[in-house]
């Protein structure tokens, strides 16, 4: 495991569609006048004739992918978080959701790590609203490997598919030797008997660097990494209540609606549990260099640590 190179989420997104396409002919990419931030530039340097700009307009752009999708094309629908999630959310449910279309939604950009770009583009939503449509598979990768590896589970699944990037470059922690990406199944990055941490994209690092904390006052903490978040892995999550009797999640999004919410509720009807959750306190974001906002909202090691040593308390 390599936590030294740090490579963002999208830059390996982009990577990865230009990888694909020589793959997969059928294989287009749409995108709303922002291919060199959401890097399907990449791929629209290789395969110009399959890359289009529908501008700035980011509900049309879902139901021409909705189109293009009905005539067997497998679509990539990139734009920011905000705007994907957000302001196309209708056409997503209607003309992709309803119909369950073989659309992927790259949206790129999420949550507080937008940094500077302030509370209007920072969507800590997106997973809330995703969740609500039936049938919409949601990925969040932790890393590159992973986000390379979400891409290519995402072209082989046939529906929609929402997958969540960030802007900010994280360290690459799974093992490419080893790893294995499957939809609906969590993973086990480290075991422990005291306290579960379930961790979803960027916050899957801090998670670790919380156990090696939580380890130095002798407590064990299991870290699982959620690279889906619809459908989530129920019998891990259970497996993990069972035999550590707490659990902590932790996320980039609105404590309402996303992974902290999908916890609870598997928790709640299999076995219950403490759960204590990690994430954006339902408020919204503020403009600042992408580290000092994650810290000032208390996305780090430190308070999922504590957030663990609490849920001890109420076991």
């Amino acid at each position: 495991m390599s936590e030294t190179k740090k490579i963002a989420t999208r830059e390996a997104y982009g990577n990865a569609l230009a990888e694909f396409g020589t793959q997969y002919s059928d294989l287009v990419v749409l995108d709303a006048d922002l291919s060199k931030s959401t890097k399907t530039a990449t791929f629209k340097k290789q395969f110009p004739d399959r890359h289009f700009n529908c501008g700035i307009a980011e509900s049309n752009m879902m139901a021409v992918a909705a189109g293009l999708a009905a005539t067997g094309k497998i679509v990539f629908a990139s734009t920011f978080a905000m705007f994907a999630a957000g302001r196309a959310f209708e056409q997503v449910r209607n003309s992709i959701g309803y119909p369950h279309l073989n659309v992927k939604i790259g949206a790129t950009h999420a949550g507080l790590s937008v940094g500077e770009d302030g509370a209007t583009h920072q969507c800590c939503e997106d997973i809330g609203l995703m969740r609500t449509i039936p049938g919409m598979v949601i990925l969040n990768p932790s890393d590159a490997l992973e986000a390379r590896a979400a891409v290519e589970a995402a072209i082989q699944h046939d529906g929609p598919v929402y997958l969540r990037f960030g802007r900010l470059p994280v360290p690459v922690i799974n093992d490419g030797a080893d790893y294995k990406f499957e939809i609906g199944k969590g993973v086990t990055l480290a075991d422990g008997s005291d306290v579960t941490l379930a961790a979803t994209g960027l916050l899957v690092p801090e998670a670790l660097h919380a156990r090696e904390m939580l380890a130095a006052d002798g407590i064990h903490a299991r870290v699982l990494n959620f690279h889906t978040i619809k459908p989530i892995d129920r019998d891990l999550l259970v497996k993990a209540a069972v035999e550590t009797g707490a659990i902590v999640t932790a996320e980039e999004h609105n404590i309402i609606g996303g992974l902290g919410s999908a916890v609870c509720e598997v928790v709640a009807e299999e076995h219950p549990v403490p759960v204590l959750r990690v994430g954006v306190e339902d408020t919204f974001g503020q403009s600042g260099p992408a580290k000092e906002v994650l810290r000032q909202y208390g996305l780090t090691a430190e308070h999922i640590a504590e957030k663990a040593k609490s849920a001890l308390s109420h076991k």
